[in-house]
């Protein structure tokens, strides 16, 4: 019976005594087949529950018309913009998206690589995981000639683009702002990741205090995880600082509100003792009283930006120079956590 097998173009043209060919054509909305005979076309295939054969498709053309995202994160605002960013270009330009997340596992963001190879996406958008310092795992999409981009989280890959902002540039313009509010004695909160993001952030940071001739001293370097939750064991630590820092810039907003929050609640006043800094402008950087100074990192511009670079390519409008690099602007938003001088 019907019912129990796949409906093919062969059966609906049976149906309505006309050509597989007409039925082809009207399926894919070709204007040669008139409106009437769509309509029924159209009507009949819902009807008997027919479903377009994209895989044989795929396999003529060589192309599923899907990207895979690999992300560290799925529940980070930051991230989320980003992939809205993708799938806004994407869905334009009629790609479909797998989406996965290494949960800042390298072993997870390898098995990932192998899932999206093994599903043949026609590219790939990856923002690597915290511990991830070897590339081996992305030359199976090389050697089949896969585009790779890497965003916010990079590395240097002889067969990729990254697109990023200048976090050294950024984290050096937070610092300076920081040390025009008078303060002296800044602490950094980054994590322990050798990646870029926080390896520059932390250069720039540092950059800037020795431009400003203020000796950086690795007390006020504090590693951690950069959870809400780290940020108050961060704040516990500096409450037994002999010599406490008038100002803390944190490698992220969440974290740098889970330290607000605890330091406030021992009686530090913000920014009067103590100012402070973030980076991303995540939503909780405007709900935090005072509102957190912080940097704008363009997520959403980010995602269009790498998808649209990506199909271009797909699509031959463009070429994949080798070893590109786009950098993307960010800006300083100065709020109450960081004015002591307002």
């Amino acid at each position: 019976m019907l019912d129990n097998k796949e409906i093919t173009i062969y059966d609906i043209a049976s149906k309505l005594n006309i050509s597989t060919a007409t039925v082809s054509r009207a399926l894919k909305d070709d204007p040669v087949v008139s409106k009437k005979t769509k309509k029924k076309v159209f009507d009949l295939a819902e009807q008997m529950g027919y479903r377009s054969n994209h895989f044989a498709r795929n396999l003529r053309s060589q192309r599923t018309e899907t990207i895979g995202v690999i992300v560290p994160r799925l529940n980070s605002y930051f991230m989320s913009t980003v992939i809205a960013g993708i799938e806004s270009v994407a869905n334009q330009a009629g790609y479909n998206l797998i989406i996965s997340q290494s949960s800042e596992s390298t072993d997870n963001e390898k098995m990932n690589a192998k899932t999206m190879f093994n599903n043949r996406v026609d590219g790939l958008l990856v923002s690597l995981a915290y511990d991830t310092d070897d590339l081996s795992h992305f030359d199976i999409f090389h050697k089949k000639n896969i585009p790779l981009i890497f965003f916010d989280r990079v590395s240097e890959h002889v067969h990729s683009s990254n697109i990023l902002i200048d976090n050294r540039k950024a984290a050096y313009g937070v610092t300076s702002h920081l040390i025009s509010q008078g303060c002296r004695k800044i602490a950094h909160i980054t994590a322990t990741s050798d990646s870029n993001v926080y390896v520059d952030r932390l250069a720039g940071y540092t950059h800037a205090l020795a431009d400003h001739s203020i000796a950086a001293d690795k007390e006020y370097i504090i590693y951690s995880d950069l959870s809400q939750e780290a940020g108050a064991a961060a704040a516990q630590h500096i409450l037994q600082m002999k010599h406490r820092p008038d100002a803390i810039f944190v490698a992220n907003d969440n974290c740098a509100v889970g330290c607000m929050l605890a330091l406030k609640q021992a009686g530090i006043r913000i920014p009067g003792d103590i100012a402070f800094a973030g980076f991303n402008n995540d939503p909780v950087s405007t709900v935090v009283e005072p509102n957190l100074t912080t940097i704008n990192y363009p997520g959403y511009e980010m995602g269009e930006t790498a998808a649209r670079h990506l199909i271009n390519h797909l699509n031959g409008n463009a070429s994949m120079h080798i070893a590109n690099t786009i950098l993307l602007r960010s800006e300083l938003i100065v709020r109450a956590s960081s004015e002591k001088r307002r």
